[in-house]
């Protein structure tokens, strides 16, 4: 099974919260499992680190590439037709986050790893 992280999902995983639900860490954890996080939430994790509003153990870069190596996570770049069909959404989130999530969720045909009820609202599979 290929899953899209959302960014709340991915900082759930790693830091072992309770709050991510057993159905996303046991597709998480399953040996089957591809694993992607958008470029999208690297960019939202440095700018909520660089606010403040986000901790981390080391600076984004440094932080992030590990994270992605010692949990297999591959990450899904922004492609220029991601970017141009978020244009086409609804307005049911006005995070640009979200959106380029669901946009990136619909376009490669992935379904999304979030607890988010927003996300729910676009046609796009949402596994939580």
């Amino acid at each position: 099974m290929k899953v899209l992280l959302d960014t709340h999902t991915f900082l759930w995983w790693i830091t072992d919260n309770p709050e991510l639900s057993s159905r996303a860490r046991e597709i998480i954890e399953a040996g089957d499992t591809e694993t992607f996080l958008s470029a999208a939430s690297g960019w939202e994790i440095a700018i909520k680190s660089r606010l403040g509003r986000l901790k981390l153990p080391a600076d984004p870069q440094s932080f992030m590439a590990e994270q992605l190596r010692i949990n297999a996570i591959q990450v899904l770049p922004i492609q220029m037709t991601h970017a141009l069909h978020v244009a086409t959404l609804p307005d049911h989130h006005r995070d640009p986050f979200d959106r380029m999530l669901v946009a990136q969720s619909q376009l490669e045909r992935l379904p999304i790893l979030t607890g988010d009820p927003l996300i729910a609202q676009y046609a796009v599979t949402v596994i939580w």
